[in-house]
């Protein structure tokens, strides 16, 4: 079974050429670039990578994840975060998939902004659809959803990942998150990230107080479009679990079918990113 990791954020050690923004949320200890995540990767048995520009740190300053993706097509593929509020940013787009080979685009409302329902969100998703890129949405907040539907009805053909599933975790907002991320499983091109386990589990390894969501997002959305991320750099993201241990949740603990868990871990990631790999 070949393994992707869906989600993975990377960070150069070299902040010379790659500055950081004033003031970046770090990393404990480094150990965050992409060779990082390579090696980390395959000594787990995945083979392949979406590489997620990291905001946190760079800004929309794309370089490090552009450079990282032109230079390993055949294993990793770039995941760009570009401000919608900017007249460029579709031009920017255009170049770093024709000369970087990044393959998706970071959807976010735009800074200071609490919907998608706007031009600037629409000139880039028209954008990714002209250059057949996808789009994973950061939808993580209810107030939210409504824009992000009319841009799903909008853009019916235009593949969606959903990341983290809106920030599922146990609290007072998790019944109605969880009501509305099984809802929206209307959408037939919206694709679930399931690896909200690692980032929402308030007890750790093996995050059972999100088994139950885990298994229902799988089934309202079917595992042909469930995909499963590692969350990179887990000191990070996920201190609460390695990325062993949040790996280890779908090969072995969750209670999936063979045919259900290779998707979900593998087949569909390849499908939609590395169609000729």
């Amino acid at each position: 079974m070949q393994i992707v990791d869906c989600h993975a954020h990377i960070y150069s050690p070299d902040e010379t050429r790659y500055p950081p923004t004033p003031q970046p949320l770090r990393v404990p200890g480094g150990n965050a670039s992409i060779d990082d995540l390579r090696k980390l990767s395959l000594a787990h048995g995945v083979t392949r990578v979406r590489a997620v520009q990291t905001v946190s740190f760079y800004g929309y300053d794309n370089r490090y994840l552009c450079d990282a993706s032109k230079a390993h097509p055949d294993w990793a593929a770039g995941v760009c975060t570009l401000d919608p509020d900017n007249p460029q940013s579709p031009a920017l787009l255009k170049r770093f998939v024709s000369q970087y080979g990044v393959k998706t685009l970071r959807s976010t409302p735009g800074n200071q902004r609490t919907t998608f329902d706007h031009e600037g969100v629409r000139r880039l998703w028209k954008t990714c659809a002209e250059v057949g890129a996808t789009v994973d949405i950061f939808l993580m907040n209810l107030a939210w959803v409504a824009g992000a539907e009319k841009l799903l009805r909008e853009f019916p053909k235009l593949t969606v990942g959903f990341d983290h599933c809106m920030d599922l975790k146990p609290g007072p907002l998790y019944q109605s998150t969880l009501r509305e991320v099984l809802r929206l499983a209307r959408y037939q091109n919206l694709y679930a990230k399931v690896d909200f386990i690692s980032t929402g589990t308030e007890i750790g390894y093996p995050g059972a107080d999100l088994h139950e969501a885990a298994l229902r997002v799988i089934e309202a959305y079917g595992p042909e479009r469930c995909v499963w991320g590692s969350n990179f750099p887990n000191a990070l993201w996920t201190p609460k679990m390695t990325y062993s241990e949040h790996l280890r949740i779908f090969t072995h603990d969750l209670p999936l079918s063979a045919r259900a868990r290779a998707q979900v871990l593998g087949e569909t990631a390849h499908r939609l990113w590395f169609p000729k790999r």
